[in-house]
């Protein structure tokens, strides 16, 4: 029998939900309501197209109505606005935004695919301020763009160290706009943690970005020229992005008497219906369950909101389809970094209680020997008892989203740490090592589950030293001269054994290096002989990291 499915929202879960659903039914009668213009665009391209990396404006349309219409055989109502939900009766009212009518249209299956709008705040001035903008849609990026293309800004401000903040700082500076980033946390980027996105940091300081931590916005003044801060600075500005965050679009379900989470998502269960099972929802405007905790969670990336597009559409014609949680991977460019996140980092592990370890390490790119390797940061979390991977963070400018994808696979096949070890990946000198970066994370995170080896942290070495620790650097005087951890003796790694007898066996040895492998090699050396000792993971470079070492480029309140 024919259903009639109305779908509210296009751009990625909407449209995606569409086409699927044709794809199992000629039958069945789809209507999609969009509130914009534009039912489909590549909204995660926005920020190149006002920085002119892309410069074709069309490329980002993904769908036309007009085009859909006829592939798919679907009727489009674009600048209509769904205004309320009859759930007795099935119906939908739905305004007309061109002629200001409303009208109801029946529905056997309906899917809320709203998606979630930007945060802004009720900043005073704000409302005077006349080169604010927030960037969500394809007429938002167009406003943007013409502003830039037509007044040629020469200093910005974004508000927000996010995806798009992030984005539209790199693009703007590509337009020669002097930018200031603006985050009211401590670092950029919340799905890294600290000392991964302190690498972040270093990268926009190094390209001209005036980076502003630990502060936020009080008020707008001078029509928006100038942006005080809560720590009293002012900054100029001739164009402003605010890019603070979303929130979801919940106003049709709250309406219509549908659950809400405690940050608004709409509550789906696993086939993604609402407590109303002829309701579904999907995309930004749901809330999910962690993939790996199944604790609730809002995550607003592309992926999920595709894929549960899919998922509605098949569970609406009958197959079994569930959607178990989102993974979170998500992989960003900023200016010459990848930056790159799976799974859990350890502030949300610590917020849920759970105990967590991690591993730092520092390889190539690639075979060392072959032209063009970078260095690649990776920190990998994990249970210390089970080897259970929680998730990891890359940070690098060459071959970082890869390895990312391999341990989000591996997340997803519930493998452990040592089964890392164990992955045949493809090699060959311009695109690896014989021990692949993700091999090499196996490897040191099973010598910790195995017993192997101890590790302390880069933000706990400096009590340690300061409560009387030995830590030993075991690299050469000479690179001693680039830094190194106050309160540390040097023995290079070649002089260890002939120089044991100057450490002490009654207390524990620490051993520090620049990237975490001579550190190992110390600690079996002095484990075999008798000393008990801990490495710090990746040594000097996470340290160096996490500690700042650089931080008088950032601006902190």
């Amino acid at each position: 029998m024919a259903k009639k499915i109305i779908i509210v929202g296009g751009v990625a879960g909407g449209a995606t939900a569409a086409a699927r659903l044709r794809r199992l039914s000629e039958e069945d009668e789809i209507i999609m309501i969009e509130k914009g213009e534009y039912i489909s665009f590549a909204n995660c391209g926005l920020p190149y197209y006002i920085g002119d990396v892309i410069t074709n404006r069309d490329s980002l349309l993904v769908q036309t109505v007009e085009g859909m219409s006829r592939k798919f055989n679907l009727d489009i109502r674009n600048l209509s606005e769904a205004i309320g939900i009859d759930r007795e009766n099935h119906t939908l009212s739905i305004k007309d935004l061109r002629t200001g009518a409303i009208y109801n249209e029946s529905f056997d299956r309906l899917i809320l695919s709203p998606g979630a709008r930007p945060i802004v705040p009720p900043f005073e001035g704000l409302q005077e301020a006349n080169h604010v903008f927030t960037l969500r849609s394809v007429p938002d990026t167009d406003q943007i763009k013409a502003w830039v293309d037509n007044k040629q800004p020469e200093k910005a401000v974004v508000i927000g160290g996010g995806f798009i903040g992030l984005e539209m700082a790199e693009n703007l500076a590509h337009r020669g706009v002097k930018v200031t980033l603006v985050e009211l946390g401590n670092q950029v980027m919340a799905p890294l943690d600290y000392e991964m996105a302190s690498l972040v940091h270093k990268e926009l300081v190094d390209k001209g970005v005036q980076l502003i931590l630990e502060d936020g916005v009080k008020s707008f003044e001078d029509e928006g020229e100038t942006i005080v801060l809560e720590s009293g600075m002012k900054l100029s500005s001739d164009l402003t992005i605010l890019a603070i965050g979303v929130r979801p679009e919940n106003e049709l379900a709250v309406q219509a008497g549908l659950e809400v989470g405690k940050r608004g998502g709409i509550i789906v269960n696993e086939h993604l219906q609402t407590e109303d099972p002829d309701i579904y929802a999907i995309g930004d405007a749901i809330e999910v369950k962690d993939y790996i905790q199944q604790v609730p969670t809002m995550v607003p990336l592309a992926w999920p909101a595709n894929r549960q597009g899919r998922l509605v559409a098949d569970h609406i014609n009958g197959k079994e389809a569930a959607y178990r949680g989102t993974l979170g991977t998500s992989v960003a460019k900023i200016f010459d970094l990848t930056v790159a996140a799976t799974g859990n980092n350890e502030k949300v592990l610590s917020r849920l209680g759970i105990e967590s370890e991690v591993v730092h390490i520092h390889p190539a790119s690639n075979a060392t020997y072959y032209p063009g390797g970078q260095p690649l940061a990776l920190k990998l979390i994990f249970d210390p008892e089970t080897g259970k991977i929680f998730g990891a963070q890359a940070v690098g400018y060459k071959g970082v989203e890869k390895r990312i994808d391999v341990i989000a696979t591996a997340i997803k096949g519930g493998l452990n740490v040592a089964d890392l070890a164990d992955l045949e990946l493809a090699y060959a000198p311009p695109y690896s090592s014989a021990k692949d970066p993700v091999n090499m994370a196996g490897y040191v995170a099973s010598n910790i589950v195995d017993g192997e080896v101890n590790i302390v942290q880069y933000h706990e070495i400096d009590r340690i030293v300061e409560q009387g620790g030995l830590l030993v650097d075991v690299r050469e005087p000479e690179e001693r001269e680039i830094g190194f951890i106050p309160g540390s003796i040097n023995i290079p790694l070649g002089d260890l054994r002939d120089r044991m007898e100057e450490l002490p066996k009654e207390q524990p040895i620490y051993i520090t290096c620049q990237a975490g492998l001579r550190g190992y090699l110390a600690t079996r050396v002095l484990k075999h002989n008798g000393y008990e000792s801990s490495n710090l993971s990746g040594g000097y470079k996470t340290y160096q990291a996490g500690k700042r070492v650089w931080k008088e480029s950032v601006v902190q309140s």
